[in-house]
C-alpha cells in the first residue's frame, strides 16, 4: 500500500483559494467603498497607516463576511489601498467568495499561523506600519500581545470607537434592508399568534415564528446566507427578562406572554418585540400594561433629530416616576440597528440611556423599548415590553414596525 510520506512540518503556512466564483454580495461595490473611504479618511486623521479589525461586526461591516470562530480568530486588514480578510483553512474558499476584497487562508499546521498570516500580507504590500489601528473594545490581550510582537516599533491605538460612529449613520442601502428586516419580523410575530394556543409549548411557538421568517429572507434575498435568525417566546415568570431563552414550559390561560422576532439578515439585525396575554388579563396587569404602552407611545413622539439620547430617557422616566414604576424599569429604552447580534457587538455610543449624550441625526436607526418587571407574587407579576423600530428623518422619524401593539390587540383566547 502506497500513501504520502509527508510532515507537518512541509504543510504550507498559507493559502489562497479561489474555489468558485465571487458571491452576489449584500451591498453594491459603492456601498463597499464608501465605507471604507469614511475608515481610510479616519485612519488618515489619526495617523494610522493599517488597520486590523478582528471583531466580527467590523470584519463584517467593511468586508461583508461574516466569520464563524469556533475557536480560530479571524480578521479583516485595512491598508491605505487595500483590504484582506484573514480566515482559518477550516472555511475553504467561502470567505473569498464572500468578501468584499481579497482574502488569505491560514492552515493549522503550524502555531500562530493567523499572525504568520498578518505579517507575511503586510510585508508582500511593503506595509511597515508605524501606527496601527485596534479595537480596544473587543480584542483579546493575547492577541494584542502577538500583534505587537509580529510588529515591534508599532505603536498600537483605538480605532473601534471611530468605526462605531460611522456605523451609526446609516446609507440608504443599509435602511432599505433594515425596513426590510423589520417586515420579515412582523411576518413572524403574525406566525407566532396563529401559533399559541391552550398548553402549546414555548418552544414550538418560537419554531412557528423562526421557520416563517427564515422562509421569506430565502425568498427576498436568495443569494445570501441563512443564518442567526432566532425567536425568544417566554410565557408566564418566563416573561421576566428581556432575553430569556424558550422553554418547554406550556402555555396556560391568563398567561402574560412576550413575543421577540429577530431577523437576521447578512448579521443585519431586526426586531419586534409584543406584550400579549392568553386569555383576560386581571385589572392590575392591564393597568401595567396599559402603562407602558403609554411610555412606548411618548417614546415614539420623543424620537427626532436634535434630541439626545438622555433627553428621551429622563423624559420617560418621568411617566414610570408618576405611577411609582421606575424601580421596575429593567434597561435603557432603546439602541441603535445595524450590524449587530446576541453573540457580537453593539453601537453604544447610540442607547438611549441618562447616560448617554448622543445627539439623534437623520439616518440613524433605533428602537423604543421600554420594559417594566414585576417580580412573581406581587399583583401583575410578569414582563411587559413593547418594541417598535424608527430611522430618524430630516424633520422626525419613520416608523417601520407594523404589527400591532396594546390590549386592545394582543389579547387572545378569549
Amino acid at each position: 500500500m502506497t500513501g504520502e510520506s509527508v510532515s507537518t512540518a512541509d504543510l504550507e503556512r498559507l493559502k489562497l483559494i479561489r474555489n468558485g466564483d465571487k458571491e452576489q454580495l449584500t451591498f453594491s461595490d459603492s456601498e463597499m467603498e464608501r465605507r471604507l473611504s469614511l475608515l481610510r479618511k479616519a485612519m488618515a486623521e489619526a495617523g494610522i497607516d493599517v488597520t486590523l479589525f478582528t471583531s466580527y461586526h467590523n470584519v463584517k461591516y467593511y468586508s461583508d463576511f461574516l466569520y464563524t470562530s469556533f475557536g480560530r480568530p479571524y480578521a479583516l486588514i485595512v491598508t491605505e489601498d487595500d483590504q484582506i480578510t484573514v480566515s482559518a483553512n477550516i472555511d475553504a474558499g467561502m470567505p473569498w467568495r464572500r468578501c468584499f476584497g481579497d482574502n488569505i487562508v491560514y492552515t493549522d499546521w503550524h502555531r500562530d499561523n493567523y499572525i504568520h498570516a498578518i505579517r507575511e500580507t503586510l510585508k508582500q504590500r511593503s506595509v511597515s506600519p508605524r501606527r496601527v489601528g485596534i479595537e480596544h473594545d473587543s480584542l483579546p490581550l493575547d492577541i494584542l500581545h502577538k500583534f505587537q510582537a509580529a510588529l515591534p516599533g508599532a505603536e498600537f491605538t483605538d480605532i473601534a470607537q471611530a468605526a462605531m460612529w460611522q456605523r451609526m449613520i446609516k446609507s440608504d442601502e443599509e435602511i432599505a434592508l433594515i425596513k426590510q428586516g423589520a417586515r420579515v419580523g412582523d411576518l413572524g410575530g403574525e406566525a407566532i399568534r396563529e401559533a399559541i394556543t391552550q398548553g402549546v409549548a414555548e418552544y414550538e411557538v418560537a419554531l412557528a415564528g423562526s421557520e416563517a421568517m427564515i422562509r421569506e429572507i430565502a425568498r427576498l434575498y436568495p443569494h445570501t446566507e441563512i443564518r442567526d435568525t432566532w425567536v425568544w417566546f417566554q410565557s408566564g415568570i418566563n416573561t421576566d427578562g428581556a432575553h430569556n431563552w424558550p422553554t418547554t414550559r406550556k402555555v396556560q390561560r391568563g398567561d402574560i406572554l412576550s413575543l421577540n422576532c429577530f431577523p437576521m439578515i447578512s448579521g443585519y439585525y431586526t426586531a419586534l418585540e409584543r406584550t400579549l396575554f392568553y386569555g383576560e388579563p386581571d385589572a392590575r396587569s392591564l393597568q401595567l400594561w396599559e402603562i407602558n404602552v403609554e411610555v412606548h407611545r411618548r417614546g415614539l413622539e420623543l424620537i427626532k433629530p436634535g434630541v439626545s439620547c438622555a433627553e428621551i430617557a429622563h423624559a420617560l422616566n418621568e411617566i414610570y416616576i408618576g405611577h411609582g414604576l421606575l424601580r421596575s424599569r429593567t434597561f435603557g429604552y432603546g439602541h441603535s440597528f445595524g450590524v449587530l447580534s446576541h453573540y457580537y457587538g453593539r453601537e453604544a455610543g447610540l442607547e438611549l440611556r441618562e447616560d448617554i449624550d448622543t445627539v439623534l441625526e437623520p439616518n440613524m436607526v433605533v428602537s423604543m423599548e421600554p420594559m417594566i418587571m414585576v417580580p412573581e407574587g406581587a399583583p401583575g407579576a410578569g414582563g411587559y415590553r413593547e418594541h417598535d423600530i424608527l430611522v430618524v428623518t430630516e424633520n422626525g422619524a419613520e416608523n417601520i414596525t407594523k404589527f400591532p401593539f396594546g390590549p386592545e390587540h394582543n389579547i387572545l383566547g378569549l
